[in-house]
């Protein structure tokens, strides 16, 4: 097992700025017209994913969903990469052929398929305890996901078999446009718990509280206790994908009163807090720049040709 260095305030506040500062530029891009489809930004849940993604081992799996820019950043991947991915550039993560919600890179998997991430992540972890490497699958699910019968399923066998996996639900209080008051009977952490797998949950913005529970969960999962959940309850500033928003603007505005950066930000000096804002509006700036100025993807290298013969 590699053992984790005490956290740096000022890598958890760099990574949650990069995230929040490349998803503003991903909305902002998307009405000049520079994206293709949709997206699904994380803005506003940013804590979850670094204060989670910090206990990674190499190797380790993180198995993403439909949002999931902030975890493939926090994972370690690329601004420049993903920002070329969602123009549909050949330099994108996978080649500009998966967009916004397909996104794969080394041991990071990301699928739009709501649900269906979640038997993904019970059969790597099925083969990870088969292969005895010590590593673990993290997957991130949102409280939307708890309407599909498949991760039920799921959660049955990982629990009957022990497997190395983390749930990491966000609950980000709605499913797409249906608020969790009109849209989930009883409590969250119960539905894991009906399979006998121990929850930890939080109501919080702040990171360091986050990676806390994090370590002890992702310790009890390392040490082969089996499965173990996290239900983070937290709030998604912007719409569900680019425009569809019709939750009541006063309840947005209430929700960004606790906002996890500049919660974070009171724990660093002015200077490096100023240090820090201007390197990443540089990164992602520059990230920006580049994807655009890079070759399209050919469509012929997209699809495999068809034989209609």
């Amino acid at each position: 097992m590699v053992s984790h260095p005490p956290v740096d305030n000022q890598e958890l506040y760099r990574q949650m700025l990069r995230i929040r500062r490349f998803e503003e530029k991903v909305l902002d891009s998307y009405s000049k017209g520079i994206f293709y489809g949709t997206t699904h930004t994380y803005i506003g849940q940013e804590a979850d994913a670094v204060g989670v993604l910090t206990c990674l081992n190499e190797g380790d799996i993180v198995v993403s969903n439909h949002r999931c820019h902030g975890h493939f950043l926090a994972y370690g991947g690329s601004m420049h990469t993903l920002a070329a991915e969602l123009m549909g550039r050949e330099t994108g993560v996978t080649g500009g052929r998966g967009g916004s919600q397909h996104v794969m890179w080394k041991d990071f998997y990301a699928s739009g398929i709501l649900g269906g991430t979640i038997p993904l992540a019970v059969g790597m972890a099925y083969a990870e305890k088969a292969h005895r490497r010590g590593r673990i699958v993290f997957a991130f699910l949102g409280d939307g996901t708890l309407g599909e019968g498949v991760v039920y399923e799921s959660l049955n066998m990982a629990s009957l078999w022990r497997l190395p996996v983390l749930f990491i639900l966000e609950n980000n209080r709605y499913a797409q446009t249906t608020s969790i008051q009109i849209n989930l009977a009883g409590g969250i952490s119960e539905r894991f718990n009906a399979f006998a797998i121990p929850t930890d949950e939080a109501d919080t913005v702040d990171v360091l509280e986050i990676n806390s529970i994090a370590r002890f969960a992702v310790a009890s999962v390392r040490a082969g206790e089996g499965p173990r959940a996290l239900v983070l309850h937290t709030y998604r500033y912007a719409p569900h994908s680019k425009g569809d928003d019709t939750r009541d603007p006063q309840e947005v505005i209430r929700y960004r009163k606790r906002d996890p950066l500049p919660f974070h930000a009171k724990r660093l000096t002015s200077d490096f807090r100023r240090q820090i804002d201007s390197e990443v509006e540089a990164e992602v700036t520059e990230a920006f720049r580049q994807a655009q100025a890079d070759p399209l993807a050919d469509p012929a290298t997209l699809t495999p040709p068809v034989d209609i013969s």
